[in-house]
């Protein structure tokens, strides 16, 4: 018995020394005050150990111990709180629902595994791209609690093959249709992980992947830290890293991504839906984290209904990322994205390094239902209703600045699009160095202030600059 009070002291030693490590990171005293007050605030201290093993969970990779694992959760929760651990092995698993005061101890040598069992994932009230909707629950969720943590070193899998092969059967039906824009919701694939209606949680040092859809999504919670998690193997379609949605006070730091979609991205509703909410994503701060594969290093959108605003990012890195800062909305989201700092990124082989677009995948973006189409889903209307007026839908993308990066290896280093009718405003970039193919363009932007700007492209062509206000500066 002492032996095991021991290891398990020894663990939480560990555990704490990890947790306290988060705070040896990239600092730059010019950041805004808010910056040092993002993230989870406590974490679970209780070290009372809650077995999964005990509760009858087996670590055989076969059998499916949801029933376990939650009854092991759920006491430990009854009990003021503790360590939910795992011997060694492989769990199948669906959905877990943790709850305040509970750590999630997936340590080194132990994967949870994805149930594929669809009726392994109850449906639920929540948000999905944008939308209020029910959908079905996540791998992992942490709703309506507080002081949670997950870590450990350990592996969930979501095993999501199953329903990226969904989504493109689907697609390929709906497509001819003209039902793209629906194709992501109907497929109702699982999430990883959702953090919803929460204060206070973290996911530090553990590896992600293979997920159904998002793999992260924080979702009207606050004060949340992502710290250290690995996201691979997510070669399937909307297989976001983390998603930032509606949320404040939130750190994202020392993390390795690589998926197939956006990486780090902040979302805020979509049309009519995300203008009724209206809830913002605010005060996020984004560092030392690198980037592999993924649609976007960094990016706001394209939900923007409810407002972006206050994101610091310091000292990330892409390498062979799509885009890197990335700026998208349509024509019919509302909202804005505003005083944004990006400074000291490194992009190598990122093919668009820098973006910017007020109507964006329209296919996607704009949702029309066939006259013919009888008994729609609820959301669908939802998805239909127009925004009035029509001014109401521009995004206001503004006062942001990006500064200290080097590029090498872009394709078009600055792709920059707004509408004759809103403006992208108040852009400064400084201090950039970029080897590309193109220089790029920019076009109704004002008030853009260009400072210490060197690109060098195999044509020779410098930015063009179309029914816009560039200040560009030289400094020498």
């Amino acid at each position: 018995m002492k032996k095991a009070l021991s290891i398990l002291t020894l663990v939480t030693l560990v555990s704490i020394c990890a947790f306290s490590q988060k705070k040896q990171q990239s600092i730059d005293p010019t950041f805004p005050a808010w910056t040092k007050k993002v993230g989870a605030r406590i974490a679970p201290r209780r070290t009372r150990n809650c077995s999964v093993n005990s509760f009858g969970a087996k670590p055989d990779g076969v059998t499916n111990s949801t029933a376990s694992m939650q009854k092991a959760i759920d006491q430990c929760s009854t009990l003021g709180g503790g360590i939910i651990s795992f011997e060694k092995g492989e769990y199948v698993t669906g959905a877990l629902f943790l709850k305040s005061n509970v750590d999630l101890r997936v340590d080194d040598g132990v994967t949870l595994l994805g149930s594929q069992d669809d009726n392994d994932y109850p449906r639920a009230p929540t948000r999905v791209a944008g939308i209020e909707m029910t959908w079905p629950s996540a791998l992992i969720n942490v709703t309506d609690a507080k002081n949670v943590r997950i870590s450990g070193g350990g592996t969930i899998d979501g095993r999501g093959k199953k329903w990226w092969d969904k989504y493109w059967a689907l697609r390929r039906e709906y497509e001819p249709k003209g039902l793209r824009w629906a194709s992501d919701y109907d497929a109702e694939r699982v999430r990883l992980m959702v953090i919803s209606r929460s204060s206070d949680v973290t996911v530090e040092n553990v590896s992600l992947k293979r997920s159904g859809f998002w793999t992260v999504q924080v979702l009207y919670s606050d004060h949340v830290t992502i710290d250290g998690v690995k996201i691979s193997d997510n070669g399937g379609p909307s297989t976001d890293g983390v998603d930032i949605d509606s949320s404040s006070y939130v750190l994202v730091q020392n993390c390795d991504i690589d998926n197939n979609d956006d990486d780090i991205c902040l979302k805020a509703g979509r049309d009519f839906d995300g203008l009724r909410v209206a809830r913002p994503t605010e005060y996020v701060f984004i560092r030392d984290n690198l980037i592999r594969r993924g649609g976007g290093i960094i990016s706001f959108g394209s939900e923007t209904s409810g407002g972006i605003r206050h994101v610091a990012a310091l000292n990330n890195r892409g390498v062979g990322t799509k885009e890197g800062v990335r700026f998208k909305s349509a024509k019919t989201r509302g909202g804005y994205v505003e005083d944004v700092l990006v400074r000291g990124l490194k992009m190598e082989n990122v093919a668009l390094p820098f973006t910017f677009t007020l109507n964006w995948n329209p296919s996607y973006s704009y949702a029309t239902i066939p006259g013919d189409m009888k008994n729609v889903p609820a959301y669908w209307t939802i998805l239909n209703t127009p925004v009035l007026p029509v001014e109401k839908g521009y995004c206001q993308f503004r006062n942001i600045r990006i500064e200290n990066v080097e590029i090498t290896g872009a394709d078009r280093i600055f792709t920059a699009a707004g509408l004759p009718e809103k403006m992208i405003e108040n852009v400064t970039f400084s201090n950039i160095t970029a080897e590309g193919n193109q220089a790029g363009s920019i076009e109704y932007a004002s008030n853009w202030k260009l400072t210490n700007v060197k690109l060098k492209t195999k044509s020779g062509e410098s930015v063009k600059i179309s029914n816009s206000q560039v200040e560009q500066v030289s400094v020498k």
